[in-house]
């Protein structure tokens, strides 16, 4: 369960200006612990926001942004990759330096965590992240390079509901 004043929403077209807003803000604060977008994420991020919402209507991929209290968005949640069969997807998650430690990174986690069995990759120099992910139950299983970075993927197993 998220914390009362954040909520987790299923990324919309109608999130991308405030998505945009969101990754412009917190770029330097996501760079120092995982690899920057780069420059054209940010000039074809409309076309890449459409592209986002195919994937989502294939159910490949799920894709949810943490909204605050004001209607401010906080942060991201993505399940890609997703393998119904296996019963596994990788998560990803970014929440913005201004919700970074109030357990909202923790909250989120968990309530996607409800959704699939879920893989998930962090560079060994992001402690914050890391400490989520423990907290959240998943585990580390292999060592491994993410973008020139040591890294390590983590993996957390949710049971199937009947």
């Amino acid at each position: 369960m998220l914390p009362r004043m954040i909520k987790l929403e299923r990324l919309r077209g109608d999130h991308a200006p405030a998505l945009l807003a969101f990754e412009r803000e917190n770029r330097a604060y996501f760079a120092r612990s995982v690899p920057d977008r780069g420059d054209a994420y940010f000039a074809e991020f409309a076309s890449r926001h459409r592209a986002l919402l195919a994937e989502q209507d294939s159910g490949l991929c799920h894709f949810h942004v943490v909204v605050d209290e004001h209607g401010g968005l906080v942060g991201r949640v993505n399940l890609v990759d997703v393998d119904d069969v296996a019963g596994v997807a990788e998560l990803g998650y970014r929440i913005a330096e201004r919700a970074a430690g109030r357990g909202v990174a923790t909250a989120a986690v968990r309530a996607v965590c409800d959704l699939a069995a879920t893989s998930y990759r962090t560079t060994l120099d992001n402690p914050a992240s890391r400490a989520v992910l423990e907290r959240t139950g998943f585990t580390a299983v292999e060592e491994i390079t993410l973008d020139g970075r040591p890294g390590v993927r983590y993996r957390l197993v949710v049971p199937r509901s009947s």
